[in-house]
């Protein structure tokens, strides 16, 4: 339920750009800026709820966080101006980035490696499910109702979320509501934290590649509802409605994940999944006929979960005993590096415009993915 919101938090803005820029009168290059500083906020808001988390308990963190989002998707509802938005965009992926790299990192305190990646692609579902309903309410309200709504609905359901997760923490076994007392106080606690993390050099890869992935793979993706309504002249709700097939491909990943995984290995699915994902942004970037966007999306969404899957899992194994601290650092690397690639994709927009900016990161992502799987593969655990 956590992760659902979170996923509709995120994508929500994507298909309302051109709305956006309509409304307040900007370009749709500064309306992304409503998508960059969610990213920006989420990303580094990680450096406090991985330590926090840890100290006070995962769950619990994310129950609080999930109220705190209440708040926050409600103040994006009602802003006056564009300004405005920005600050409560912010606020929105600085509160929302509570929920998901906890949970993963809650999952793998009591999941053994050797089940993780399934179990952590079924609790994907969520967030998959979330991107999905982000992009469709985006794109059906910034066509036919206020673009305010889905902020609304955001805000009452995480309000259920933070109620019912503080009901099951409440029923936790005590190892399952474990927490790790450091010494050391504050911030420098939390330095503490981040600098065990970053003393291995196996975790500064993983970190660097979640980063390039965020960046590339998100860079375009927050462009697709763009690029379709302005290439192919569909409606905005049309073009979110073709994305969510993003979450389509994710979802087959889920359900399939554990014959996946059994298959392909860790190398496999991070080669295959980058394949996907760079021949789907070409064919999106490229093609003369729109409905191709239907296996492209799709294609990029089984890739997208094959390869960054494969990345969390390693992520939950950095650094076992700062878990929290580890998935956090995990999380910040990866939207840090969406913020910067949106903005990077905005700012290319004058120069290569839509098509150019699929097309350059379709490249980019086999580059970065075909890296980590050599990488992946000459290390022994």
């Amino acid at each position: 339920m956590g992760s659902f919101g979170s996923g509709m938090s995120m994508r929500v803005v994507d298909p309302m750009l051109v709305r956006l820029a309509d409304e307040f009168s900007i370009t749709i290059a500064l309306a992304s800026w409503a998508v960059t500083v969610f990213g920006f906020a989420y990303g580094i808001s990680q450096l406090l709820y991985g330590p926090v988390g840890d100290r006070y308990g995962k769950v619990r963190v994310v129950a609080y966080g999930c109220a705190a989002c209440s708040i926050t998707a409600l103040l994006c509802g009602a802003v006056p101006d564009f300004e405005a938005l920005l600050v409560a965009r912010a606020l929105a992926g600085a509160t929302a980035a509570a929920v998901i790299p906890l949970s993963m990192a809650w999952i793998g305190d009591v999941v053994p490696y050797a089940y993780r990646q399934p179990v952590l692609a079924r609790f994907l579902i969520g967030q998959i499910l979330g991107l999905s309903a982000g992009v469709v309410i985006g794109g059906l309200s910034a066509d036919y109702l206020a673009w305010r709504m889905p902020f609304v609905l955001i805000s009452i359901w995480f309000a259920g979320t933070s109620i019912y997760l503080h009901r099951i923490n409440a029923v936790l076994p005590a190892d399952a509501r474990a927490m790790h007392v450091s010494e050391a106080a504050g911030f420098r606690r939390m330095f503490i934290e981040f600098r065990h993390v970053l003393q291995r050099a196996w975790a500064r890869q993983v970190l660097l590649t979640v980063a390039l992935e965020g960046a590339v793979t998100f860079g375009a993706l927050a462009f697709v509802p763009a690029h379709l309504h302005s290439t192919y002249g569909l409606s905005l709700a049309s073009s979110g409605s073709l994305v969510m097939l993003f979450g389509l491909g994710g979802l087959i990943f889920a359900l399939r994940s554990h014959a996946m995984v059994r298959r392909l290995g860790e190398v496999g699915l991070i080669r295959g999944g980058a394949l996907l994902m760079g021949s789907s942004l070409i064919v999106l970037a490229m093609t003369p006929f729109w409905w191709l966007a239907f296996p492209a999306c799709c294609g990029f969404g089984l890739g997208f979960y094959m390869f960054h899957n494969t990345l969390q899992i390693n992520a939950t194994q950095m650094a076992p005993e700062r878990r929290g601290a580890a998935v956090a650092a995990f999380a910040s690397s990866y939207f840090l590096g969406q913020a910067l690639g949106v903005a990077a994709g905005g700012a290319a927009l004058s120069l290569i415009a839509t098509r150019g900016v699929l097309t350059v990161s379709g490249v980019l992502v086999v580059l970065i993915g075909f890296r980590f799987a050599m990488l992946r593969q000459h290390r022994v655990d």
